[in-house]
């Protein structure tokens, strides 16, 4: 992605900024200073309001809004399941999708990577918080995205769990080669896995 002079609704203005391809990249920056907001204007949940957003040196405004959403995913940090079975989520998302649903080995895969311990039959209303936004990430990860974004993935969980989770999806990006974006208020976090920073608060970033 390349961001040139981007303005959102004559509120947040977002420097020039640069994201990798095939990499992990922290979103940092004060409340207030777009960092959600930054996500879903990657992928055309908002739209821009002046400048201009570049996707592999194409305009965004040139893609399929459909198609790119499919493309780049956000996982926000409001998560939507269904009152159901671990698999039955799975299967519905995939219906939306119009979709294949990914075989019980890869949905049991994928709960490993999310740390998530349960049997696909289990009932979706008596997970945790947590484990709830961490079947959300699962179910994402399972499109195997170009690029995933991921906001506060980690917001609900001790860091001690943050770790063991991120240390997996991270592991399991690189696999399939997916790039991610993420946005976190953990400083320590950040300080651990970021390959690139972006800060919206500062001129430069690392």
């Amino acid at each position: 992605f390349r961001l040139e002079d981007v303005v959102f609704q004559d509120k947040i203005k977002y420097r020039n900024i640069v994201i990798q391809e095939k990499c992990t990249t922290f979103i940092i920056g004060k409340s207030g200073s777009g960092k959600s907001t930054l996500l879903s204007l990657l992928n055309r949940s908002q739209n821009f309001s002046q400048g201009m957003i570049y996707y592999k040196d194409k305009s965004i405004l040139e893609y399929d809004p459909l198609l790119l959403r499919k493309e780049v995913l956000v996982v926000s940090q409001s998560v939507f399941l269904f009152h159901e079975s671990i698999r039955e989520n799975f299967v519905r998302f995939y219906r939306y999708r119009d979709e294949t649903v990914c075989t019980d080995g890869q949905i049991k895969r994928l709960l490993e990577v999310c740390n998530l311990d349960f049997s696909l039959d289990h009932d979706v209303t008596y997970m945790s918080g947590g484990e709830k936004q961490r079947l959300y990430i699962a179910i994402f990860l399972s499109f195997l995205p170009n690029v995933l974004l991921l906001d506060e993935p980690t917001s609900a969980l001790d860091y001690k769990n943050a770790i063991t989770v991120l240390d997996n999806i991270l592991a399991f990006a690189k696999e399939k080669d997916i790039t991610l974006i993420l946005v976190s208020h953990d400083e320590k976090i950040v300080g651990k896995y970021q390959e690139k920073i972006v800060s919206l608060d500062e001129e430069d970033s690392q």
